[in-house]
C-alpha cells in the first residue's frame, strides 16, 4: 500500500465504527467461485487490507481459509485477538506489495474497501500471480451516494467541512447506479475472463456517537492533529443534534466486482 496506514492509530474506533458486508454479497462471491461447495476449507483465500475483520468474520463463517494481509501493526494485532480462536486464520503483517506469498495458492483474492490503497502498478500483477489459474479476484466497494434519505445533512453540513478541510469534499455523488474505477481496470487486463459487477443498496443510520466515532475514523480525519479533530468532530456532533435530532442516515452502495484469472 501507498503509504503508512492511516487507520493504524484508531483500531479501536475503526472496529466500533465499521459495520460487517451483508451476507448477500459473500453469496455471491462463492455462488461465482461455484468451487469446493462440500469443502469450503479448501477455497484458499487470500484478503487485502483486512482492517478490523468486517469482510474477514463473514469468509471465516464461510468455512473459508485466509490469510489476512494487513500492514498496519495495531490492527493486525486486533484481528489476531478478535480471531484469537479461529485456526482458518493467518494474518501477515506486511504491505499487500511486500507480503511473502507464492504464487498460484489462492482460489480467491478479495479486497474489501481496501484495493485503491495498493500501488497501482502493483494490484493486478500481483493479484493474477497469487492465483491459480480460474482462480477469482472480488474488488469489494463502498459508495455514498446522492440521495434524498440523508435529509440534507451532507449538504447542510459543508461549511463545517469547508473550515477544516478547505477546497475538499466538494465532488459530485454518484447515482446507484455507480461503477468503480475497477471495472475499466480490469477490462484492460488481458488475464482476467468473466467479469461480472453487482451494486447492493446498504443505507446506514447512526447516532450522533456513532457517526462521531466513522468520522474519527476516516483517513482524512487522521491528518488533523488531535486537538483539531476533535474540535471538528465536536461541530459535526453539535449539528447533528441541533438541527438534524441526533441521526445521520448515510445513503450507500456497496459494489463487487468478480474477474476470473483466465486459464493457461
Amino acid at each position: 500500500m501507498t503509504s503508512a496506514n492511516p487507520f493504524d492509530a484508531v483500531a479501536e474506533i475503526y472496529d466500533r465504527a465499521r459495520r460487517p458486508y451483508p451476507p448477500r454479497l459473500f453469496d455471491d462471491v462463492f455462488n461465482y467461485l461455484g468451487e469446493h461447495p462440500q469443502e469450503p476449507s479448501a477455497v484458499a483465500t487470500v484478503e487485502i487490507g483486512p482492517g478490523t475483520g468486517q469482510a474477514t468474520g463473514p469468509l471465516l463463517a464461510r468455512g473459508v481459509t485466509v490469510a489476512a494481509v494487513e500492514p498496519g501493526p495495531r490492527l493486525a494485532a486486533f484481528l489476531r485477538n478478535k480471531f484469537a480462536a479461529e485456526q482458518r486464520l493467518l494474518v501477515i503483517n506486511e504491505r499487500f506489495e511486500d507480503a511473502p506469498l507464492p504464487g498460484g495458492i489462492a482460489d480467491l483474492v478479495l479486497a474489501a474497501t481496501s484495493f485503491h490503497w495498493v500501488d497501482s502498478d502493483v494490484r493486478y500483477a500481483k493479484t493474477l500471480e497469487l492465483l491459480r489459474d480460474g482462480g477469482a479476484l472480488a474488488v469489494i466497494g463502498t459508495n455514498q451516494i446522492a440521495s434524498s434519505v440523508d435529509r440534507g445533512y451532507f449538504a447542510a453540513a459543508q461549511p463545517i467541512y469547508e473550515r477544516y478541510f478547505p477546497g475538499e469534499f466538494v465532488e459530485e455523488l454518484p447515482d446507484e447506479d455507480v461503477t468503480p474505477p475497477e471495472v475499466g481496470e480490469v477490462l484492460e487486463q488481458q488475464e482476467f475472463e468473466g467479469v461480472e459487477l453487482f451494486r447492493y443498496r446498504w443505507d446506514q443510520q447512526y447516532s450522533t456517537g456513532e457517526y462521531a466515532d466513522l468520522v474519527r475514523s476516516y483517513s482524512g480525519t487522521q491528518r488533523l492533529d488531535v486537538a483539531e479533530r476533535e474540535a471538528f468532530v465536536g461541530e459535526l456532533a453539535a449539528f447533528i443534534e441541533s438541527d438534524f435530532e441526533g441521526t445521520v442516515v448515510r445513503p450507500l452502495v456497496l459494489t463487487l466486482l468478480l474477474a476470473r484469472k483466465r486459464a493457461g
